[in-house]
């Protein structure tokens, strides 16, 4: 209990950054449909976020390696503050799309630095409680941030001002912290090719992980918008995703531990396939009831495959490849989340709201058609290492699991995809 009394800070800290971050896309995807932004516009908004997020997963081992870890929190929460507190200020798609990149590279900074510090001061013994912990705090903080969409005023001084006092107050539990800043960590390389041919199944689950979520995430509020949900019903549509990927996580997991994890796969990109089939054609305009059951029974189906996808990965990977081919997942994971928002947003524009979801079926059923094919190539075999929700955020997470994942080290086998 005293050890993870001992990082209340952190865990206080990565809460604040959570509230700022996941408030601040639903709020500039409904500010920008308040100030007359076009509809791809606001998608450019949510992929500008992910392309500065995976430059700073890429820069910020390094830049802690310069400077330390208490400076570069404090460097990211500047920027993260400078970047909300100038939306109201300087108007306009392409320079809210800069801002949102500053605001991403400063989120990814944020996370990559605690979880190098959770890293460093945990061990086998005590990590898997601490990263309990933090997991929670993790969702925790993300369904608050909902919350909080609820009630702010879209495009005005006073929302954006709230949400850089959050990338404001997250410094205060670690400069008031009395805990000695760890050792600079070594920077993982960055090997996608390699971590593509271990497993192209579990890249593209990946892929497809970051297309779905990093879609729903930034460009649901305006899919709400168009089937006539208040703010409100927006914040409860997009928790319900939320809540829906929390409660899939046990049974998905505890299946997920006990046969092929390609299985699992595929059956959950089958469930999200339909989940998203049926929300494109059955949900009805101010059916918020329907919505919200809608989008729980798609985070209950969708949201798993990056963590089903990952274990799958690490599977096969060898011990001393593990914290890298976890960087490379991030990045591939980027990927899908960089293009979604914005072809999600333009096919919203061209053909309706629910073509979003129409989009999405269509990417699952894809990974469905290659899973098949992948398991046509090679025999599957019992899993290696243990099932984990894994949050996307940064590329230093894989370190919290080596050496604690059951095997002691020896090359990934090839039987299995």
């Amino acid at each position: 209990m005293g050890t993870l009394l001992s990082f209340t800070a952190l865990f206080a800290s990565i809460y604040l950054v959570q509230l700022g971050s996941g408030s601040l896309g639903p709020l500039d995807a409904l500010s920008g449909a308040v100030v007359g932004f076009s509809t791809e516009e606001i998608g450019l908004l949510g992929s500008a976020h992910f392309v500065g997020y995976i430059v700073g997963c890429y820069v910020t081992p390094r830049l802690i390696g310069d400077i330390g870890h208490t400076r570069t929190f404090a460097a990211a929460a500047a920027i993260g503050a400078i970047g909300a507190l100038l939306h109201p200020v300087i108007e306009g798609p392409l320079t809210w799309a800069l801002l949102r990149v500053l605001t991403g590279l400063a989120i990814a900074a944020a996370y990559t630095v605690v979880e190098s510090w959770l890293h460093a001061k945990t061990d086998n013994q005590n990590r898997g409680r601490v990263y309990g912990i933090f997991r929670v705090v993790d969702l925790v903080g993300a369904l608050s941030a909902q919350g909080i969409i609820a009630v702010l005023e879209p495009a005005s001084y006073a929302a954006y001002n709230l949400v850089a006092m959050f990338c404001c107050l997250c410094l205060l539990p670690l400069a008031l912290s009395q805990r000695v800043a760890p050792a600079t960590p070594k920077a993982p390389r960055l090997r996608p090719i390699k971590a593509a041919l271990l497993s192209p199944a579990a890249v593209l689950g990946i892929i497809v992980a970051g297309i779905t979520g990093a879609g729903f995430r930034m460009v649901g509020p305006i899919y709400g918008l168009e089937n006539g949900l208040t703010q409100t019903q927006i914040a409860i549509f997009l928790a319900s995703a939320i809540l829906g990927g929390v409660a899939a996580q046990y049974p998905v997991g505890w299946v997920a531990d006990k046969t092929d994890r390609r299985r699992v796969l595929l059956g959950l990109s089958v469930l999200a396939a339909v989940s998203c089939l049926g929300i494109a054609t059955l949900m009805e305009p101010g059916n918020a009831a329907g919505f919200y059951l809608g989008a729980f029974v798609f985070g209950l189906t969708a949201y798993p495959i990056y963590s089903v996808s990952a274990a799958y990965a690490n599977d096969l990977a060898a011990a001393d490849f593990m914290v890298e081919l976890n960087a490379a997942l991030i990045f591939f994971y980027s990927l899908g989340a960089i293009v979604s928002p914005t072809i999600s947003a333009w096919l919203i524009a061209e053909a309706g709201p629910e073509a979003m979801f129409f989009f999405m079926a269509a990417v699952h059923i894809a990974l469905v058609a290659f899973t098949l094919f992948r398991m046509t190539q090679r025999h599957g075999t019992g899993p290696r290492t243990p099932y984990r929700y894994i949050p996307r955020t940064s590329m230093l997470l894989g370190r919290m699991f080596k050496g604690s994942n059951g095997r002691s080290g020896g090359s990934g086998g090839s039987a299995k995809d």
